[in-house]
């Protein structure tokens, strides 16, 4: 731990570049003191005490000796005295004074470089506790979940790491987030320091001491920090928007055009692709062009370029460019393309192209091969679901020929029979003759009646145009015309479906009304839809209702559906279907499916 009145280390070189590993700080030029006592003039304290240890004993033997000889030469006992005195006496104590200090001047040399390292230790460990404390707000932010809370670690981060009293930070689009330290404000007076967020925003420091160079290369690293953590939110809710619409377009579409032109341009549009196109393998596994959107315009149709049967064979994302990019696209400098696969096996390639070279070195490939692979579920159900209209309508078409056989068609062949007869009875019996010539007619107007029934109910209604309140209003207004029925139609609350589950409504809506017609003999119709948590349709009228336990497989006319088959399509939904009903009473028919 540091003294918390001692003052703010500078910050280290390897925040305001980049946060390096190691900091790069100075060593002081006396930092080799510690590692042998090196003075001023070179000498360790080691070879100081060395040469005093080798070099003075036989230097003052030598010396000694010297001045021995020289005192011996001197005639008088005073003048030796004397000269014994001053040189025991004075040059003695001297020479081992200056012998001392010489390394007493080395010792206080390495006590300098001692406390000198002390306090570079003191910066590094400083440094290396705020470059950790960095690490761990880049590793927090990268793991933040969304803006808040990118804002809230960020401004925590920085009070942590600058030392700060408070901080502030604010984004584009007015988000802002603050934090204080732990300890709380300090009474005195706070120095604020504003930097600019690379792309926008800003983030203010306060501080208990006036912020110097260092605080504000820190602060500089701190936003281009939370810039980064930023840019990486907002990539990921890019990220979820583009799949939210990917998906969306899979449930809302069953059109194979329309529903490429929609998945490839969300995935054209997160990496700013100005072509695309959508190759599709066919019955015998040849790909064929089927949708191609670029500067040219729209087509379809078409062989299969050379470089997406090159992706398709290597079943990975693979880029091209220059003249493989023109093939696929003019005019293109760069193409990627996605393998559409399942299980099942290859579904197509999808293809997105751009006039910039290297467009898509950057391109978040994993992304797009999730979308891709959302792309290739998608023309698996519209596939499945041409496929199974195409049965629908077979099935359709083998139904009305057999109620044509089965009703209308032997009705005519009846009242042929009875005119037949009229002819022979017209002269004979009269009366007999006019009464099977009334019956005939009954029963043919009785026949217009249920062509005329089953071409309404065959009418191609336009739901994608009209939405589902308004195509039901039409209906129900045009069912009591067409049936000279009393028809009630009640709407309330808000009805939100999905456009497959408003195809299911209206088809039990129109099942149940051409029942209702063909069976009921009701008089009166109430028609009721009400959307809350479920969604409910209710159509009951007033005829001579059935048993439900016996009538179970009963088909409508004109529609083609039993109660069973309209119970299976609306619980296949999530729904509830029942029919109450009893002889006498009239039936009621309801159908209830969430909201969606």
């Amino acid at each position: 731990m540091t003294d918390a009145s001692a003052p703010r280390q500078p910050a280290p070189d390897a925040v305001t570049s980049g946060l390096s590993p190691t900091p790069d700080v100075a060593l002081p030029p006396t930092l080799d003191d510690a590692h042998g006592g090196r003075g001023p003039r070179g000498f360790r304290l080691s070879d100081r005490v060395r040469v005093v240890r080798n070099v003075l004993p036989p230097l003052i033997v030598l010396v000694v000796g010297v001045v021995e000889f020289l005192i011996s030469l001197l005639r008088r006992p005073d003048q030796e005295l004397w000269a014994h005195l001053l040189f025991y006496g004075l040059v003695g104590p001297a020479v081992t004074y200056f012998s001392v200090e010489w390394i007493a001047e080395g010792t206080r040399a390495r006590e300098r470089a001692e406390r000198q390292l002390l306090d570079l230790y003191g910066q590094l460990r400083v440094s290396h506790a705020r470059l950790g404390a960095v690490q761990e707000l880049m590793r927090d932010l990268s793991d933040a979940a969304d803006m808040s809370a990118v804002l809230d670690i960020a401004a925590r981060g920085a009070v942590r790491v600058a030392g700060a009293q408070r901080a502030t930070l604010t984004v584009p689009g007015g988000l802002s987030g603050g934090a204080v330290a732990e300890e709380g404000q300090t009474s005195g007076p706070l120095y604020p320091l504003k930097v600019i967020v690379p792309g926008g925003g800003a983030l203010a420091l306060h501080f208990d001491a006036p912020p110097d160079a260092e605080d504000e290369a820190l602060a500089q690293a701190l936003a281009a920090e939370v810039a980064r953590g930023v840019e990486a939110v907002r990539q990921r809710t890019l990220d979820l928007m583009t799949l939210y619409s990917v998906d969306q377009s899979i449930r809302a579409e069953r059109n194979m055009r329309r529903l490429l032109s929609r998945v490839t341009h969300a995935m054209a549009e997160r990496v700013g692709a100005d072509a695309r196109a959508v190759v599709l393998s066919d019955q015998d596994g040849v790909l064929r062009l089927e949708f191609a959107q670029d500067a040219q315009g729209e087509r379809r149709g078409g062989v299969a370029p050379a470089f997406a049967q090159r992706v398709a064979q290597a079943e990975i994302p693979l880029a091209a460019s220059g003249a493989e990019a023109e093939e696929v696209f003019r005019e293109a400098q760069s193409v990627l393309g996605l393998p559409m696969r399942d299980d099942e096996g290859l579904v197509g390639v999808l293809l997105l192209g751009d006039g910039r070279p290297s467009a898509f070195d950057d391109a978040r490939v994993s992304l797009l091969a999730l979308m891709a692979g959302q792309a290739t579920l998608a023309v698996r159900n519209a596939r499945a679901y041409l496929y199974s209209e195409e049965l629908a309508i077979s099935d359709e078409r083998a139904r009305i020929a057999r109620e044509i056989h089965d009703g209308v068609a032997q009705s005519l062949a009846f009242a042929a029979l009875k005119l037949d007869v009229v002819a022979r009875q017209v002269h004979t019996d009269p009366p007999r003759a006019e009464a099977e010539v009334r019956a005939a007619t009954t029963l043919l107007r009785e026949q217009i009646r249920e062509v005329r029934r089953s071409i309404f109910a065959l009418r191609p209604i336009d739901l994608e145009r009209y939405g589902l309140l308004e195509t039901v209003r039409r209906y129900v207004l045009d069912f009591g015309e067409q049936n000279g029925l009393r028809v009630h139609l009640n709407v309330s609350g808000d009805v939100h479906l999905s456009p497959g589950d408003e195809a299911v409504v209206f088809r039990i809506l129109q099942e149940s009304l051409n029942n209702v017609a063909k069976h009921a003999r009701a008089q009166e119709v109430k028609v009721t839809l009400h959307g809350a948590e479920q969604v409910t349709l209710r159509v009951q009228d007033d005829g001579a209702g059935f048993d439900p336990e016996q009538l179970t497989g009963r088909v409508s006319s004109a529609g083609g559906l039993g109660l069973l088959q309209m119970r299976e399509r609306v619980e296949a939904r999530g729904g509830l279907y029942r029919v109450l009903s009893s002889p006498g009473h009239g039936t009621v028919v309801e159908a209830e499916l969430p909201q969606g």
